[in-house]
């Protein structure tokens, strides 16, 4: 089977084609350069430039990967949750192509694909722990399998990425300003005790790191002097301060993160496996001691190279061909999910090759 994926739930185009469980090829416009400018995603812009991408993406995509539109078997599209404008312009190119090209068409939760990422590199095994952080979410999941994942917590309010890149706006670091304090903060000396664990002084597995960011920016006005350029692009050009900054900062992100996941792993006892994707596991510190959590635990530690880490299309054509293959699909009914709501399971299946699929990961 030929899946083509398409992503365009924020400020990424990209579209990729699967066949038989492996990438042929992918393709990606970013427009990181246009939303620099005012220092974070401006919804109308990226939709706009969606449209413009999107059709010459898929030409091009079709011709690197020597194959005809007619090979296409499968459309599997990102159906939220992100921003609603830039959904419905991957999702209406998506339903055009299924409809005159008569392939089936899938649309999916962003936020499981990325999950799944890893399995074009590495072996999936269910059931186990997926953790989710990026810079909308950051979710904890008990996955049954590709098409089951159970949300066991969730944040409340700032993600983790979106607290990373606000700080890293306060700090005058270029946009997205998430990448560089990863790279600042492997260069500085972390103190413990400069930022508070938050919401640990609870028994869920939920987050919230609108507190941290606060304490973040008091401790900014107060002891940082801003004497290094801005928009900063280079860690060379960073005092030793901002860089101590971003290692405190990073240090208790990740320590938040990993009680969360370690209570989770003690109410899931029979969970041997943990699965970190999102912008954020791209974290050098993060994807550490998630390592050696699992390798404490006799576990297995999965996550995707840096590359699948952010959004992009290669997840989405792997979750269209995973779910595909177990008899999911949609009608052209279905609609695109923003952010803020939760992706309806209202999958169509077969349930012959359903049953089938589950036995075969039983």
């Amino acid at each position: 089977m030929l899946c083509l994926g398409i992503e365009s739930s924020c400020d990424e185009t990209a579209l990729a084609l699967v066949q038989d469980g492996h990438l042929l090829g992918s393709v990606l416009a970013s427009q990181a350069d246009v939303h620099a400018l005012f220092g974070g995603v401006v919804p109308e812009l990226a939709s706009r430039e969606h449209y413009r991408y999107i059709g010459p993406l898929f030409d091009e995509l079709m011709s690197r990967c020597r194959r005809r539109a007619a090979d296409i078997n499968l459309v599997s599209v990102a159906r939220g949750p992100g921003l609603l404008g830039s959904l419905l312009v991957g999702v209406a190119f998506a339903k055009g192509l299924a409809l005159g090209l008569g392939a089936r068409f899938l649309g999916l939760n962003h936020l499981h694909a990325h999950l799944l990422a890893v399995g074009l590199e590495q072996t999936l095994a269910f059931p186990c722990l997926g953790l989710l952080v990026s810079g909308g979410h950051t979710h904890i999941y008990r996955m049954e399998a590709p098409w089951r994942c159970l949300p066991l917590g969730r944040t409340l309010d700032d993600a983790a990425g979106e607290a990373f890149d606000k700080v890293g706006k306060l700090l005058g670091l270029a946009y997205p300003g998430g990448r560089l304090m990863d790279a600042l903060a492997r260069a500085g000396r972390a103190d413990a005790r400069l930022f508070p664990r938050p919401y640990l002084d609870n028994d869920n597995l939920d987050f919230s790191f609108s507190g941290l960011k606060t304490a973040a920016a008091a401790y900014i006005e107060r002891y940082l002097d801003g004497s290094w350029p801005r928009p900063l692009h280079c860690v060379e050009d960073a005092p030793q301060a901002l860089k101590d900054c971003c290692a405190s900062f990073n240090l208790a992100v990740v320590d938040t993160v990993c009680v969360k996941v370690e209570r989770a792993l003690d109410r899931q006892p029979d969970l041997r496996t943990l699965i970190v994707a999102g912008g954020v596991a791209a974290n050098t510190l993060l994807r550490e001691r998630m390592a050696e959590l699992m390798r404490r635990r006799d576990g297995k530690f999965l996550a995707p190279s840096p590359a699948l880490c952010t959004d992009n299309a290669a997840m989405t054509a792997y979750a269209g061909w995973l779910l595909g293959g177990a008899g999911f699909y949609h009608d052209l009914r279905m609609e695109a999910i923003p952010r803020g709501r939760v992706a309806p399971e209202d999958m169509l299946r077969h349930a012959g090759q359903l049953q089938s699929e589950e036995r075969r990961l039983s």
